[in-house]
């Protein structure tokens, strides 16, 4: 008796089962967190005190007024930058707190 399988990578089998499963929206939180400060720089992570991803909403708790000011101007941007970096869209709204 012979046997047919196909052999496939395991980084296709992993991301399969994160695909079909809730694993991906934990993972796309703790990612979100590394990518934020990546593409932002030190200066404004030192201001930033919480990032979290809900529902497609980013949300990240600022220290700074001033700056969540200056944020609200670029929102766009920060989400275009973000979305490029996930290879996907996963954001679709900034909420700055």
């Amino acid at each position: 008796m012979k046997r047919d399988f196909e052999l496939k990578k395991i980084k296709s089998i992993l991301n399969n089962i994160i695909d079909n499963s809730s694993l991906k929206v934990g993972l796309n939180n703790v990612k979100i967190q590394s990518v934020w400060k990546k593409m932002m720089g030190s200066n404004i992570n030192s201001y930033t005190s919480d990032i979290s991803l809900k529902k497609r909403t980013l949300y990240v708790k600022l220290s700074s007024s001033v700056l969540r000011e200056e944020l609200s101007y670029g929102k766009g941007k920060i989400i275009k930058i973000l979305n490029e970096e996930f290879g996907e869209v996963i954001i679709d709204k900034i909420v700055l707190r």
